[in-house]
């Protein structure tokens, strides 16, 4: 997807691996300069070198996306590292599965206030910045109810009505808002391809579910996020877009 970024300045809360890497790739292919964080050190660092790799600034930074302290001083220091902020991309997830305090506590830390917080800090940058826009990362899971992982369901539906809320709040100070919710995403590393190298029947389960016989990548899903934050969609806000190859149609 060619998509000129040229001057723009983007952040990507969780954008070491995964879905958020080529989100934060996609950005600098297209121009853009890109700051990421993420907890792991040597994942970050890796896909900043992928990113200063395209010729612009590439900023990386250690956070802890469930802390709103490390939330702040990252947003900060990503704005002076880029000298301002357009765009922000909240992707991160606590991952939190289990129907328990620990799952539940994971989940609302960094799916819903991680969103929360670091759209908060990244306000004052964003109204003075060009074409401003916010687009979080929700999930299908947020659309039918799980038995596996409630928790993450729930707060995943939690984040795409905020997306509706944010949008309505800061039309009028030119601020676009936005959503993706992907289906199963396989990429090396993530919890799908354990699975299919463990045999699990639950990634069988969800292959017999999807028309196309195969999982989503995570470019398909930056290219979404990628449209959603340019000047293409530029009269779209409050909207989630479902990124799953009819894998809701069919499970």
């Amino acid at each position: 997807m060619s998509i000129d970024f040229s001057g723009r300045r983007v952040v990507v809360c969780g954008g070491s691996r995964g879905i958020g890497r080529s989100i934060a790739l996609g950005f600098a292919a297209g121009g853009a300069d890109v700051s990421i964080c993420a907890r792991g050190a040597g994942p970050l660092e890796s896909t900043r070198a992928e990113l200063a790799a395209h010729g612009h600034v590439a900023h990386a930074a250690a956070c802890d996306l469930a802390q709103a302290d490390s939330i702040a001083a990252y947003i900060a220091a990503a704005a002076t590292a880029l000298g301002g902020i357009d765009i922000l991309v909240n992707n991160a997830s606590g991952f939190g599965m289990t129907d328990d305090e620990a799952g539940w506590g994971a989940s609302f830390a960094v799916d819903v206030m991680a969103v929360v917080r670091a759209s908060q800090a990244a306000l004052p940058h964003l109204e003075k910045g060009r074409q401003p826009s916010i687009v979080s990362v929700s999930s299908i899971s947020a659309m039918r109810p799980s038995t596996r992982s409630a928790p993450y369901g729930a707060v995943k539906a939690a984040v795409i009505h905020y997306t509706t809320s944010q949008a309505a709040m800061l039309a009028r100070r030119g601020i676009r808002v936005n959503c993706v919710a992907p289906g199963s995403i396989e990429f090396p590393g993530g919890s799908w391809e354990k699975r299919r190298q463990e045999g699990s029947p639950i990634y069988d389960n969800v292959l017999k579910s999807i028309p196309f016989d195969r999982l989503g990548t995570p470019e398909e899903v930056a290219d979404v996020v990628l449209f959603l934050a340019s000047p293409m969609a530029r009269w779209v806000t409050g909207q989630t877009v479902v990124v799953d190859g009819g894998q809701l149609l069919f499970s």
